[in-house]
């Protein structure tokens, strides 16, 4: 892997829209025929390598365990079920390429593009209805590595408003800047009519630079529709540190929960209140909870904290008994989680980049946090900088050696909140 490297760029002077909302809102529905508002392994895990703990893959390499399990289950017949439901995925997801030149990819071999370490990024997009489509961000950015013995899996946060370069991206008609909000290059990519594509590509351009890491994939997650994959699993179990305030979500007169985004960074008399504790949340819930920063005492820390475990949750969810053994919501799931993803697998088949990951599919993800989880001020601007540390974290990463950088500094994992 290449180590890490350093452009910077005069300021191409370019803006983005002013949000209504908030940037952190993903624009849920109300739970209940509520009217939108105003504007219509924890610190005790052992990961030395001689006692290597497992670890739990993203989302869609688990649907392929389930896929895995029905044929184990119903034999012969279950193979027609296992590739229809694949079919199902890969036709629900939307794929592209997000290379720089837009020229086509070449095909590669699964087995030997994704023979060693695998790293994919992982983008959550801030999308709304009445949005155009070139004003998007991406508001949570997640580096999942897989070391070379494909037997765990890290996620890694970058802070939304942390302050890097952005390099320059052609085809969008943008020429770079020394230091902005990294969560804006999603926006600069997709001006021009380069979408989601463009968007994404710039940010994969932008984290490379940032990290030294070389992406075999990246995957645009859309969080509201994850709604739907919730909702067609039943809910998920979160824990709730904390009583904790909705920036969105009030209660109605009767008491139950209604869609209001205020745009505001201050409590209302009646905000909804997360309680604490652990439970099974619905999906406008577990999506809201998990999208909360103000009043938290680590703010954007504690969302990527909560954000990480909605990931984990959902993973163990789409593999319980429950799910697996009932073809009809096996089936619903799919299409469900398909639809709220884009990729770029670049160059290798869909299927086979999926059917790679199964291998994953019995482990656990160790989530880790940068800056140790406390705000690091930028020496530019009102952004978030990168300590020494993360740099280090990201330089282990690109050198495949997170293990051994996480027992040397275990304040860097996010403890496992979602074992019930």
């Amino acid at each position: 892997m290449p180590s890490k490297t350093s452009s910077r760029r005069s300021s191409a002077g370019n803006g983005y829209p002013d949000d209504p909302y908030g940037y952190d809102s993903y624009g849920q529905e109300p739970p209940r025929g509520g009217e939108y508002g105003r504007s219509g392994k924890s610190g005790g895990h052992n990961l030395k390598p001689k006692k290597k703990k497992k670890v739990h893959s993203p989302l869609w390499a688990k649907l392929v365990m389930a896929l895995g399990a029905i044929v184990t289950l119903v034999g012969f017949g279950g193979v027609a079920a296992a590739k229809s439901l694949m079919g199902d995925l890969t036709s629900s997801i939307e794929t592209g390429s997000v290379a720089e030149d837009g020229g086509k990819v070449e095909t590669q071999d699964a087995r030997t593009a994704l023979k060693g370490p695998i790293d994919i990024l992982m983008l959550g997009l801030d999308t709304r209805d009445g949005w155009a489509a070139n004003t998007s961000r991406a508001d949570t950015i997640i580096i999942l590595h897989i070391p070379a013995t494909h037997d765990q899996a890290y996620l890694i946060s970058i802070p939304r408003d942390a302050e890097v370069a952005i390099p320059s991206w052609k085809k969008a008609n943008y020429n770079g800047t020394a230091h902005d909000k990294i969560n804006a290059a999603y926006y600069f990519g997709s001006q021009h009519n380069q979408g989601w594509q463009g968007g994404a590509g710039l940010m994969k351009k932008t984290v490379e630079q940032l990290t030294g890491l070389k992406f075999d994939g990246v995957v645009v997650i859309d969080f509201n529709g994850f709604k739907n994959v919730i909702q067609a699993m039943g809910g998920v179990y979160m824990c709730v540190e904390k009583d904790t305030w909705s920036s969105h979500y009030i209660k109605n007169k009767k008491g139950e929960p209604q869609y209001y985004s205020y745009n505001g960074d201050h409590k209302l008399s009646n905000s909804w209140i997360h309680k604490a504790g652990c439970r099974n949340m619905a999906a406008w819930e577990a999506l809201d909870f998990s999208r909360q920063r103000y009043g938290l005492p680590n703010s954007d820390y504690d969302r990527q904290k909560h954000q990480q475990q909605l990931l984990k949750s959902m993973a163990k969810k789409a593999t319980s008994a429950g799910v697996i053994t009932n073809p009809v919501k096996l089936s619903e799931l799919i299409k469900a989680a398909g639809a709220s993803l884009k990729m770029d697998t670049n160059g290798v088949p869909l299927d086979d980049f999926i059917f790679t990951l199964k291998s994953l599919a019995g482990s656990d993800l160790i989530a880790l946090k940068t800056n140790a989880g406390t705000y690091a001020k930028s020496d530019f601007g009102t952004g978030e900088g990168i300590t020494q540390g993360t740099q280090d974290m990201f330089k282990a990463a690109s050198e495949d050696r997170l293990g051994d950088f996480i027992t040397d500094n275990p304040e860097y994992l996010i403890p496992d909140k979602t074992a019930q």
